[in-house]
């Protein structure tokens, strides 16, 4: 027998070494892999070998390989191995940890790791029943050297991070005993063993009860900071000390963590945050540890201040905020970036917040954001400390550019928190930093813009620092005026700033950008000096007509065009929320735009029409709608004889003509020719941005008195309210049909023969744009040089700008038109055809990432719902289940075909990448049959989730009277439940399913009906059961559809017995219950546990999880009597269901 194994072994080793050798071919490795794997399943010589080659002679690889081997042994065969074979591989596996390995500083750690986990697979297996006497020889082991200690450790590491079928009710008590004899050995030890310990620790402290971290006043907590000292431990102390602090549980079970306030502990925590250290791995993931450690602690004690269990503040919270402050200075941005949060939930606070520790604190705080707020660290430079540590933990400038962003916005919030707490303070550290700047030469460094010498680019080191300090000014005064008393604001202070800001003169685009963010953040002090004004005012405009150089041709660059769009921007800004205070600078604003609008080459379509909407938010003031009807009327006319011209007329209704019109059948050879048609698609995009911008900015004065006394109201509903009108209603009205036109025309370019009609140079203008793509696909957009390139590399690029936003512009108009002009849009004659026949022609060529939501939808008043509402929306959510169907359908074909799916090789309208979009516009509509506050709708964020509601809105009610309406919704939400999109079957499980089809569950619906609808369900769960939030949702709509059908429909027991591995009888017993429908309220929550043990068996299992080889592992016998057997199969009561 021996030299059969001999050979064996001999096989197998030179079949691991095969596939080790770096030299060896994929055939060669395969095949010594295919040997192996079939030695492991078949060979009954497993043990044998095992052992052989886990002797000390062999090399390392092979004695690794050996130990594998035994481990997979005792994973997969050992519930078919006689008593006596278990007995002799387990004292050969003892055998081995007390003398087969080699001394603890020349072992391999693999292999030490490979041993424990045999010990580990057969603890979980054996122990305590069959192994009572396990803990006394791994005791014994500990007493032969540091090697036995230290596989001891690793025994209980993977013994907690091993999955089983054990109870871990007894350790706690066996960790509470073994914990401090732990560590009175480390101080003996090598730091290996210590290494270790403090591994193993870590895991139990996860999981182990509260009262076994802190008993004995923490000594625990006390002995791991004590450790923060110790070069070689202080990283796996910190880890212990992070996973302890960050425990959940009752306020009460946390209190004794302010033991880690006291002096002797602050003190090594304080030390350690502000001992210096370079780039070394250990040394820095030590930092980072600590730093999550003082950041876990501050969220407990923002917990436990002010609680109901009487904990003050600590004595020692100066020494707390100086270790944290430490790592917001740290060089490193990742360092900083950690602790914002936890300096605004201290600055948040409302007892820490107002202890003088915290103010001195917030002053040092806002003195040091003045450094961290500058963008510098890049990895790719070396120009801060922060460099070296951004090549550590940024793969790219990219990365480290969003990670910022971030921060910076982090950092932003709790500036402003902490100016809540030192108003005065902190605007005089804003006021110094600005006259800082001011008073400083502008210093371009080593990255100049490209395009004019002497300015600065986006990284230049005084285009950073503006940047920065604009930032920090921004969030301190935008408090400033929120929290101080009119009579307190500084106003001389201020508006000697102003003044000062003003008079400053500078040429460079980016600088000058940062200077018109200050004045438009002053601006409030203005209010208080109104004379001052027209300075601000001629300050900003010539902004607006800004060039580098005169009467230059050359295209602008990005940095030029963004400084006259932000100057734009601030007068707008200004005129909206300040329109009273604008309104006696009415007439020389309007004479100057005036004399803007005189020349041509001055500004671009897009700057008319900002400075447009400028007036218009300042005539909102007039209050009287004859006259800001005629100011509308006379500002919209050269627009309004444009829009209506017969040659616009003949563009907007015919696609070809469009084509031509724009130049995208135009053949454009060389990439420096001259735009020719350019000129033409400003004029449709000024018309367009135009009309928008007086729908969105066009207003009836706020005041219900005001607008009654200006002319505003025409009539009042039934409850009293007015109806009012807008005097820019009428003007628009003539330019209605051009619109619905250009809509329809723009669905009609998107058919075969109109896309043939483009030109070779134009063949992807109808794809989704770059930046678009990017952001949703989240890759962070280039950061180098971006403001010293044109807006528009090519021409091809501009196109696709142009139909991008004609596309968006148009139904932005068709949906603010609803509440700009209310009862004058609703009312038109035929609107619902009109918008059927524009908006909604050929949506099945439409590109689902054009697909744009009708906000006239939610403003639509009542006495509309049936003349326009049913109408649009039936066609719209039957279009919408087809193109939802066909998209997770060829989706799902091309995953199990394993075809790749990307935008370049599969058509826009099918790709799973555009569904999130067809997704948003199904449930924006969809959520319109809730109740308001089931949902709310934010631009920023998307659909917001509230508590659902029984009711239905006055529309659902309405929508749901059409039958095909109803049909069709159903449809959508019980098809989405099996869709590839967790998200989105999370919604529809737990707000949409169950209040559509509470609806109807008095009628009588058909059996096939019903059928269908529980399938669906548990369709869903097979999909998505392994999440669980999805499973809960799931699961209780399957037990809601069951509980309402089942007494009227035995379809539904019929598929129940289908459902794999259930339990014949247990499913009896439920259906009876169910049937009689005898459950009291207390027993509701067990109900909806055996239901859901009844319908286990359709949860699916996780991809990861479906061709993993599965571990058995026996039950045990029980160390506790049994109890009687109950005659109920479901539940150990008598009573069904009660609790």
């Amino acid at each position: 027998m021996a030299e059969p194994i001999r050979a064996l072994c001999d096989e197998l080793i030179k079949a691991v070494n095969v596939m080790m050798e770096a030299e060896s071919s994929q055939t060669y490795r395969l095949e010594a892999l295919k040997f192996i794997e079939e030695f492991k399943e078949k060979s009954p010589f497993c043990v044998e070998c095992g052992l052989q080659l886990a002797e000390k002679s062999q090399t390392a690889v092979v004695r690794h390989f050996g130990l594998q081997i035994l481990e997979h042994v005792v994973k997969f065969k050992w519930n078919d191995m006689a008593p006596q074979e278990k007995l002799q591989l387990k004292n050969c596996t003892m055998g081995l940890l007390s003398g087969g390995t080699h001394p603890i500083l020349q072992e391999e750690c693999h292999v030490k790791d490979a041993l424990s986990r045999i010990v580990v697979e057969m603890i979980k297996r054996e122990w305590p029943q069959h192994w009572p006497d396990m803990l006394k020889e791994m005791e014994a082991l500990t007493a032969m050297g540091y090697q036995r200690l230290l596989c001891f450790g690793l025994c209980f590491f993977f013994f907690f991070f091993s999955p089983g079928t054990f109870s871990y009710s007894a350790l706690p008590n066996i960790i509470c005993q073994i914990k401090l004899p732990f560590f009175s050995l480390q101080a003996k030890a090598h730091w290996r063993v210590g290494v270790a310990t403090l591994n193993t620790l870590a895991g139990y402290i996860d999981w182990v009860a509260l009262v076994y971290i802190t008993n004995d006043n923490c000594h625990l907590l006390e002995i791991l900071c004590l450790l923060l000292s110790e070069p070689e431990l202080q990283l796996e102390a910190a880890e212990c000390l992070l996973i302890a602090i960050s425990r959940k549980g009752k306020l009460e079970e946390r209190k004794p963590f302010m033991v880690l306030f006291d002096e002797v502990a602050m003190n090594y925590i304080l030390s350690a945050a502000q001992s210096s250290g370079g780039i070394v791995e250990r040394r820095y993931t030590f930092l980072k540890r600590l730093c999550q450690v003082l950041c876990a602690l501050g969220s407990q004690i923002c917990s436990l201040v002010g609680s109901d269990f009487e904990v003050q503040v600590p004595l020692n919270l100066d020494k707390y905020m100086e270790a944290l402050f430490a790592f917001t200075t740290h060089p490193s941005q990742l360092l900083r970036s950690s602790t914002q949060m936890t300096w605004g939930n201290l600055f948040r606070h409302d007892i820490l917040s107002k202890d003088t520790v915290v103010g001195q604190m917030a002053i040092k705080y806002l003195r040091a954001a003045r450094i961290s707020l500058v963008k510098t660290g890049f990895p790719s430079k070396n120009d801060c400390p922060g460099c070296e540590f951004s090549r550590v933990d940024f793969d790219s400038d990219e990365d480290f550019n969003c990670s910022f962003n971030s921060f910076r916005a982090q950092q932003g919030e709790a500036v402003r928190l902490a100016c809540k707490i030192v108003p005065f303070e902190a605007f005089q550290i804003a006021r110094e930093w600005v006259q800082y700047q001011i008073c400083t030469p502008i210093d371009t460094g080593n990255t100049t813009s490209k395009t004019e010498k002497g300015l600065c680019s986006a990284l230049s080191l005084t285009a950073v620092q503006w940047d920065a300090m604009t930032f920090f000014t921004e969030s301190v005064l935008g408090q400033l005026f929120k929290i101080l008393e009119k009579e307190k604001i500084p106003i001389d202070e201020g508006m000697e700033l102003l003044q000062m800001v003003v008079n400053y003169e500078t040429r460079d685009p980016l600088i000058l950008s940062c200077v018109l963010t200050i004045i438009s953040t002053l601006f409030p002090f203005v209010t208080h000096q109104p004379h001052f004004l027209p300075q601000v005012l001629f300050k900003i405009f010539p902004s607006i007509t800004f060039e580098l150089v005169e009467e230059c041709k050359a295209p602008r660059t990005r940095a030029v065009k963004n400084l006259r769009r932000h100057a734009c921007s601030s007068i707008i800004r200004i005129c909206r929320d300040y329109s009273d205070f604008m309104l006696p600078c009415f007439d020389m604003m309007y004479e100057h735009v005036k004399k803007l609008f005189s020349s041509e080459l001055l500004l671009t379509q897009m700057e008319k029409c900002a400075l447009m909407e400028a007036l218009i938010l300042i005539s909102n003031q007039f209050k009287d709608y004859n006259k800001q009807k005629a100011f509308l009327k006379e500002l919209m006319a050269p627009v309004t004889a444009q829009w209506l011209s017969e040659e616009m007329k003949s563009v907007l209704l015919d696609p070809a003509t469009f084509l031509a019109y724009v130049g995208a059948d135009q053949v454009i050879s060389d990439a420096d020719t001259e735009d020719q048609m350019g000129i033409n698609r400003s004029r449709i995009s000024f018309c367009v941005n135009t009309i928008l911008g007086v729908v969105k900015r066009a207003r009836w004065p706020a005041n219900p008195e005001e607008a009654k006394a200006g002319g505003f109201v025409v009539s009042t509903i039934s409850d009293g309210a007015p109806i009012y009108r807008n005097p820019c209603a009428e003007p628009l009205q003539a330019l209605l049909p051009n619109l619905f036109a250009l809509i329809r025309t723009q669905n009609n370019l998107f058919l075969p023969e109109n896309i043939n009609r483009l030109s070779k140079t134009f063949t992807r203008v109808y794809e989704i744009m770059d930046v678009e793509k990017n952001f949703a696909l989240g890759i962070p957009q280039p950061l180098l040089d971006a403001y010293d390139s044109s807006a528009y590399r090519n021409i091809a690029e501009r196109m696709q700008g142009f139909f991008s936003s004609l596309y968006d512009n148009c139904y932005h108009m068709l949906g603010n038109a609803g509440p700009c002009m209310q009862q004058d849009f609703y009312a038109i004659e035929g609107l619902a055809e009109q918008i059927v026949g524009s908006a909604f022609t050929h949506l099945d060529s439409v590109p689902d990432h054009r697909l744009r939501p009708l906000q006239l939808v939610m403003s639509c008043p009542h006495d509309y719902y049936d003349s326009l509402l049913n109408p649009l929306l039936g066609p719209l959510f039957t279009y919408l289940l087809q193109v939802t169907l066909t998209s997770y359908t060829i989706s799902g074909s091309m995953w199990l075909t394993n075809q790749t799916v990307t935008l370049q090789c599969f058509h826009m309208s099918h790709s799973p990448f555009h569904t999130g979009t067809v997704f948003l516009f199904i449930f924006y509509f969809i959520f319109c049959l809730g109740d308001e506050e089931m949902v709310s709708m934010e631009s920023s964020q998307g659909i917001q989730m509230n508590t659902p509601s029984d009711e239905l809105s006055e529309l659902g009610k309405c929508l749901l009277q059409s039958e095909d309406i109803y049909m069709t919704l159903l449809t959508i939400c019980f098809n989405s439940l099996s869709w590839k999109d967790t998200i989105n079957c999370q919604r529809c499980a737990s707000v949409l399913c169950w209040t559509l089809l509470k609806q109807v569950l008095g009628c009588n619906l058909l059996p096939d009906a019903v059928t269908w609808l529980y399938t669906s369900v548990l369709k869903g769960l097979q999909m998505h059961g392994q999440h669980e939030g999805c499973n809960a949702a799931l699961t209780q709509l399957a037990l809601l559809i069951y509980e309402s059908l089942r007494p009227r429909y035995s379809e539904l027991r019929f598929i129940m017995n289908q459902i794999p591995d259930i339990h014949v009888e247990a499913l009896e017993q439920f259906d009876q219950k169910t049937i009689q429908s005898t459950v009291s309220k207390a027993g509701e929550k067990k109900k909806r546990e055996q239901f859901k043990r009844l319908i286990a068996g359709t949860v699916g299992k996780p991809l990861g999880q479906q061709f993993k080889k599965e571990v058995h592992i026996r039950n045990l016998p029980s160390l506790f009597k049994k109890p009687k057997p109950t005659r109920d199969i479901l539940e150990n009561t008598d009573t069904p269901f009660e609790a």
